[in-house]
C-alpha cells in the first residue's frame, strides 16, 4: 500500500486499500463519527486495513489521542454503508469518516477517554475548517443509518464537542410527563413528528403511522440529542428538543 501525505498534520499515515473515487469528484461536506466496536484498537485497525474487509475510514482516533489517517480525504472511504441523510444516499462520497476506538455496546459502552475526545475535537475542527463543513453536518453513524447502526452511542459527549464549536446541539428538554407517541399510534400529530424528523435530515416517511421505521428514527435522534433515555418513544422532551434544534438551523432563519 502506498504512503500519502496526511491531510491532518498530527496524523500518522496507515494506508488502507479500501477506497475509491468520490462520486462526481465532489468534496466532502459532512463528518460521520463511528466507534470501532471491537475489543482492541489493534484488531479494529487491522480489519480496516485488510482487503477482504471492504471497510475503511479516513481517520482512526486511538484512546490516547493519537490519530492515524487511512485514506486521503480526496478519496471515498468505505465507512457508512447503506445510509441516507437529507435525501443523500451516497454518504461515503459526501463525508469524512472518523472511527473512534471504543468497544461500544458489545463491550458495555465504556466511557471515551479525555485525551481521545480532545483529539476528536481538534480533528473535527481542522476538517470542518478546511472543508467548510456546517455544524449540523457533523453526525453519528446512527443518524444516517438508524436501526442498522447505533454508534458512536449515547455516551458520546456531543455536548462537549458543541462547546468547542463542533456539531449541532441544544440542551435536551427535561424528561417529564405529558402526551407521547409510540409504535402503533397514528394521526396528524404523528405526521407532524415525522415531518420534523424529515426536515432535520432523517429519512423518515411521512405517513401518519408510527411504524417501526419511525420508532428507529426517534431512537437515533434520542441517541444523539436526548441520550438520557433512548426508547424510540416520542415524548414531549424528545419533540421539544427536536423543535428547538430545527429552529436553530440557518434554513429556518435562526
Amino acid at each position: 500500500m502506498t504512503l500519502f501525505a496526511c491531510d491532518y498534520g498530527p496524523a500518522a499515515c496507515v494506508p488502507s486499500p479500501n477506497h475509491g473515487e468520490r462520486a462526481g469528484g465532489r468534496s466532502p461536506d459532512m463528518i460521520i463519527l463511528h466507534y470501532t466496536g471491537m475489543e482492541t484498537a489493534e484488531s479494529a485497525l487491522d480489519w480496516l486495513c485488510r482487503d477482504e474487509s471492504q471497510v475503511s475510514c479516513h481517520y482512526f482516533v486511538h484512546e490516547d489521542g493519537r490519530v492515524d489517517q487511512l485514506v486521503p480525504e480526496t478519496r471515498r472511504a468505505w465507512h457508512a454503508g447503506r445510509s441516507i441523510w437529507k435525501s443523500e444516499t451516497d454518504i461515503n462520497s459526501a463525508s469524512i469518516g472518523i472511527e473512534i476506538v471504543n468497544a461500544g455496546h458489545p463491550g458495555g459502552l465504556p466511557d471515551f477517554p479525555d485525551a481521545q475526545i480532545k483529539a476528536v475535537i481538534e480533528l473535527c475542527r481542522d476538517c470542518g475548517d478546511r472543508c467548510s463543513i456546517a455544524p449540523e453536518r457533523v453526525l453519528a453513524h446512527s443518524d444516517v443509518a438508524p436501526i442498522r447502526k447505533v454508534d458512536p452511542g449515547e455516551k458520546f459527549p456531543w455536548n462537549r464537542l458543541h462547546g468547542q464549536g463542533i456539531g449541532h446541539w441544544v440542551e435536551p428538554t427535561v424528561i417529564g410527563g405529558g402526551r407521547f407517541f409510540q409504535r402503533g399510534d397514528e394521526g396528524q400529530p404523528v405526521q407532524a413528528l415525522q415531518s420534523m424528523l424529515s426536515l432535520y435530515g432523517y429519512a423518515t416517511e411521512i405517513t401518519g403511522l408510527f411504524c417501526e421505521k419511525t420508532e428507529g428514527d426517534v431512537a437515533a435522534f434520542q441517541r444523539h440529542f436526548r441520550p438520557a433515555r433512548v426508547d424510540g418513544i416520542a415524548d414531549m422532551s424528545t419533540i421539544d428538543t427536536l423543535h428547538r434544534l430545527l429552529s436553530m438551523l440557518p434554513s429556518f432563519g435562526a
